[in-house]
């Protein structure tokens, strides 16, 4: 499947279009091409929370270097037919970690220092669109469709914390009317199929001693969101996101042996299992969790807005059926008019201590018992019994809130901190025209898992403050400067600092 990978990317990149070949009858194309250069050092194994989160996997490690590399092109939406290419490539030099390693030969446990890759591409994507319909196949970073990528601590089933997986997407560009409503209903769309390339990080991570690894999964998002009233002052969009991953192979490791294998192979009622669950012989095929969305925006007479949002998350029906409490995110978003000392702001308080309960029982898994009451809960977010966790090469695909498995050095593949609770804020705004500022702070605490869960709370305070120059004004030049902490048993005490600049050329 690597080499098959490969072969994508050779094949992509040598039918990209050559600049305007095709801009006849399509409409004006627009060429951008662009290099940036990222440093940052500090003092502990990682980078500090917030100088890792939500950038799409870029910059994970306490000393990064990084160099990318963009160029595409896209099209102005002058016609119905449209489409657009790009490739953004990097090359980084970063520090290593040590994770453990059982060596089952010497019987003991070894450990070794894994170093991240110095080339990857971060996304290599061509894209059709007609009026508001879009299909993208490559690598494409792609947010959340709700939340603040730049504010918010991150969307709970598809943010900006890990980096894009080769795939394709289709659905809407953006809410679209819906006939004969009078412009009073929208709706938005989006399917995504991908293939995970991380098989490597899972095998150059994983202890080789308990629990166990999974590699050649497959994962697919869908995304149905409505927005009543969208030119009014009050605004509402209400919807569900929903995330699988499928198939796969799982070895199962008991003190350092492999007592087990398990194949799930990729067929056609995988396909379908993977976009519309179905239950096989005692669970529903596949990893299947989402949240239930909900925004109601209002807009002031000066321009201004609010927002009040939640994200309630779900692992199974339990979920679904919102039996997990107050589990969720909530939040409050400001935006101003125009810039601003404060040009944006939100506050978050999240919580998922209940998960349902703290035990799961249910007579039909267990053929032949007397006992006939239900009791669904012990959801344990983001991790599953067959699969590694939520996560793409260590960073979780959702909200970087519960810690990401890429902090396990001692080779756990799942989350460990899925209770947790805490608040986050953070305020952008400008100093001058060309000076910008964003500040972020959050506190957490967590008791673990419901499996496993700890012996004593940990908690964390994390905070970043960064400034963003424009130099001549024309958002050619951009200058960053960054500083961030983190302070606390769940992340350590961690210190760092980065600098980076931006050129469009």
């Amino acid at each position: 499947m690597r080499a098959l990978t490969r072969i994508f990317y050779v094949v992509l990149l040598a039918f990209l279009p050559v600049p305007g070949a095709f801009a006849s009858g399509i409409g004006p194309h627009e060429l951008e091409t662009g290099i940036s250069q990222w440093f940052s050092t500090g003092n502990g194994t990682f980078a500090p929370y917030y100088m890792m989160s939500n950038r799409f996997g870029a910059v994970t490690q306490r000393n990064t270097y990084l160099t990318g590399i963009t160029v595409g092109e896209h099209l102005h939406p002058s016609k119905r037919f449209q489409w657009s290419w790009g490739v953004e490539t990097s090359f980084a030099a970063q520090s290593s970690a040590r994770y453990g390693l059982y060596d089952k030969e010497a019987e003991e446990w070894t450990g070794h220092k894994v170093t991240p890759r110095w080339f990857w591409l971060q996304q290599a994507f061509v894209s059709v669109q007609y009026r508001s319909v879009f299909l993208t196949a490559g690598l494409k970073e792609t947010g959340s469709a709700l939340l603040s990528d730049e504010l918010s601590s991150g969307d709970l089933t598809w943010g900006a914390n890990a980096r894009p997986m080769p795939g394709v997407r289709i659905g809407l560009e953006h809410f679209v009317d819906v006939p004969y409503t009078k412009k009073w209903l929208q709706v938005d769309v989006n399917v995504f199929i991908g293939k995970p390339q991380d098989d490597y990080w899972l095998k150059r991570h994983y202890n080789y001693y308990n629990y166990f690894i999974t590699t050649g999964r497959w994962n697919s998002y869908r995304r149905l969101y409505f927005r009543v009233a969208p030119l009014e002052k009050l605004s509402v969009t209400l919807g569900m996101q929903a995330a699988t991953q499928i198939c796969g192979t799982q070895r199962m490791y008991k003190d350092g042996n492999m007592i087990e294998t398990v194949r799930s192979p990729f067929d056609f009622d995988s396909f379908v299992n993977m976009l519309i669950p179905r239950q096989g012989d005692d669970y529903y095929v596949g990893n299947h969790l989402g949240s239930w969305d909900m925004m109601a925006r209002y807009r002031l007479p000066s321009g201004k807005v609010l927002k009040v949002y939640f994200q309630w998350p779900w692992e199974d029906g339990s979920g679904i059926g919102k039996k997990n409490g107050l589990d969720g995110l909530w939040g409050l978003e400001y935006q101003s008019a125009r810039r601003s000392f404060i040009s944006g702001a939100v506050i978050e308080y999240l919580d998922f201590t209940n998960q349902s309960g703290p035990l799961h029982w249910d007579p039909e898994d267990n053929t032949g018992t007397s006992l006939k009451g239900e009791a669904t809960g012990a959801d344990d977010y983001y991790n599953n019994y067959y699969y590694n966790g939520y996560a793409y090469l260590g960073m979780s695909q959702g909200t970087p809130f519960l810690r990401s498995p890429i902090y396990n050095t001692d080779g756990y593949m799942r989350f460990t901190d899925t209770r947790v609770k805490g608040v986050h804020m953070a305020v952008k705004g400008y100093l001058t025209n060309n000076l910008g500022y964003r500040v972020m702070a959050s506190w957490r605490k967590s008791y673990g898992d419901g499996y496993i869960p700890r012996v004593r709370t940990v908690e964390a305070v994390c905070w970043m403050a960064e400034c963003d120059y424009d130099l001549g004004g024309l958002g050619i030049v951009l200058l960053k400067a960054q500083v961030g902490m983190d302070s606390g048993r769940m992340f350590g005490n961690n210190f760092g600092a980065g600098l980076g600049l931006k050129i469009r050329l």
